[in-house]
């Protein structure tokens, strides 16, 4: 029977070339500002919610025509269209799954053509030339994210997969946890190391895609046991 893996990637400096809402709130939003709310972040002071919350509030009035211009200024990894097309081929389902907003990666996605994935995000509109923000998968329990990504992957991964993590930031450091096969850069791969979280560091997607192929070769794959606890625990509070 073949392996069936499920594929959960991060957006902002995973397949963006750098952390597009971050950029969007220090080019538009009070510089002092902006940089405290980030840090406070970084250092668990306050929430991802809180943290958006704070941003949002930090900008005094939107340009939307300047805002549309700067995200298509944003590139994405260069490798990426082909791990899709990687996925496909393998019938591996993917799924992007971010703390940032709609707006910009469906319209980043849409600029670099590249092919229908499913993005499960924040939501952000531009009703009557004002900013509309909603979180639609919001967890109380979840303090990394506005949209909890851990919900997203027990909900869409069974026994019979293997479950694959793909990140880089602060808000993939929940994920991660419950995840068979993590690969990480940057923040995330510090924070995998200082867990002692078993880990596969990552440059592009091609990195990943030939680690998934070994994966997939190997006879008796086994799960990693503490990410299996941990979604057990998660199917028995449900």
């Amino acid at each position: 029977m073949d392996k069936v893996f499920k594929i959960f990637v991060d957006f902002d400096g995973t397949i963006s070339c750098k952390d597009v809402g971050a950029a969007i709130f220090e080019e538009f939003g009070d510089h002092e500002k902006v940089e405290k709310i980030q840090k406070d972040l970084h250092e668990n002071k306050i929430t991802a919610l809180q943290c958006w919350v704070s941003l949002f509030e930090a900008v005094e009035k939107w340009d939307f025509d300047l805002l549309r211009k700067f995200i298509d200024t944003i590139n994405i990894d260069e490798s990426f269209a082909d791990f899709i097309k990687y996925c496909k081929l393998n019938n591996f389902q993917l799924f992007i799954l971010s703390d940032g907003f709609n707006l910009y990666i469906n319209r980043i996605l849409e600029k670099e053509g590249i092919e229908p994935v499913e993005v499960i995000s924040n939501k952000w509109e531009i009703v009557d030339d004002k900013v509309k923000l909603t979180y639609p998968f919001m967890d109380e329990e979840c303090k990394d994210c506005a949209n909890c990504k851990r919900n997203h992957i027990i909900n869409n991964s069974g026994d019979d997969e293997y479950t694959v993590y793909i990140g880089d930031g602060t808000s993939d450091r929940c994920p991660a946890q419950y995840c068979d096969f993590i690969f990480a850069k940057d923040f995330l791969l510090k924070y995998c190391e200082k867990e002692r979280i078993s880990f596969s560091p990552f440059r592009d997607f091609n990195d990943v895609s030939r680690k998934i192929d070994q994966l997939n070769q190997k006879k008796n794959l086994k799960k990693r046991h503490q990410a299996d606890l941990k979604r057990k625990e998660c199917y028995m509070r449900g």
